[in-house]
């Protein structure tokens, strides 16, 4: 029985020689993987079916933005590790991740082009979305690449801004949707459920002897999602749980470090150390101070039950993530 080959992942470090050459690359940040994004990448799966070519997604680590402005706070959709296995469950055979530092913020647009996409990686085709820029002072542009695509002999493909509802798709505006907990915005806008991935953390046992025992999950510092109680579906390998899971900081006890604290449904087992994907499927209510435990408590069984209604109506719903490497 032959193995299906896994999504690769090449390197600044990984031989030029085993990188499959002739490849049709979708080249961007791809923060999230969002609807726009899935459109270059739908671009450059037909482009590589057409010519009988592999096509792999041609990706920056860290985010150029972070370079650029290191003491800003950055509120990532996904980081590499997530950004990689939703580029792995959209049918590309791979990713180039190149990392960007000074060195490559220093590199020409002209240079860029012709040393990496044509000499190391050797592409035949390349899509980009409409408004992705590169090189030194971002001068590298689709139009560059459409204008120099005849002497390259490489074919190039611009993908428009997908809009819904009129208003063009971005991770800008998945973030603001997130931060505002419009759940239903940031799905449709992403073409699935966002998610995060984390270990399994010991928390205060709080939860425990409120009949609320928790996962506790730390998300990164710069998570800008809404503090608040969400209706969750969380993936623990190839298995699938529901549940609620609060976000923030716990005002009723004690207000320290946002954790994510997850409570899954009709489910007993031991979860310490393990890593969950953490699908958000709906936006409850914010978080608030409860005058006792009573309260508390009441509020929890109403917080499940209507969990339980909107994962109902949301059978299924989790992000498509492929196996990496």
């Amino acid at each position: 029985m032959e193995m299906t080959p896994g999504f690769i992942v090449i390197r600044d470090t990984t031989p030029a020689a085993t990188i499959p050459k002739g490849a049709v690359v979708a080249m961007g940040n791809f923060d999230g993987v969002h609807l726009g994004h899935r459109a270059v990448i739908a671009a450059a799966l037909q482009m590589a079916r057409v010519h009988g070519r592999p096509a792999l997604a041609v990706t920056f680590e860290p985010h150029p933005r972070r370079f650029f402005s290191p003491n800003t706070p950055q509120f990532r959709l996904t980081d590499e590790a997530a950004k990689l296995r939703l580029l792995a469950g959209t049918g590309l055979e791979g990713a180039v991740v190149m990392t960007f530092d000074k060195a490559r913020a220093g590199t020409t647009a002209q240079d860029f082009i012709h040393h990496e996409l044509i000499e190391r990686l050797g592409i035949s085709g390349i899509a980009v979305g409409y408004d992705f820029h590169f090189g030194k002072g971002r001068v590298g542009s689709p139009s560059l690449l459409v204008n120099e695509a005849p002497r390259l002999g490489i074919e190039v493909d611009v993908q428009p801004h997908v809009d819904i509802a009129e208003r063009p798709v971005s991770s800008s505006a998945i973030r603001m949707a997130l931060a505002e907990g419009q759940i239903e915005d940031a799905t449709s806008m992403l073409g699935g459920p966002w998610f995060v991935a984390g270990e399994v953390i010991h928390g205060e046992k709080r939860g425990r002897d409120l009949g609320y025992p928790t996962a506790n999950i730390r998300l990164d510092k710069n998570c800008g999602l809404k503090h608040g109680i969400y209706a969750v579906r969380v993936g623990c390998g190839a298995q699938r749980f529901d549940g609620v899971a609060s976000f923030g900081r716990r005002p009723t006890f004690d207000n320290g470090a946002p954790l994510l604290e997850i409570f899954l449904f009709d489910f007993n087992r031991d979860l310490y150390g393990k890593t969950l994907d953490v699908a958000f499927i709906g936006f409850i209510r914010e978080e608030l101070k409860f005058d006792g435990v009573e309260a508390l408590i009441t509020r929890m069984n109403d917080d499940s039950a209507r969990a339980r209604e909107q994962l109902a109506i949301a059978a299924g719903a989790f992000p498509k993530l492929g196996a990496v490497g």
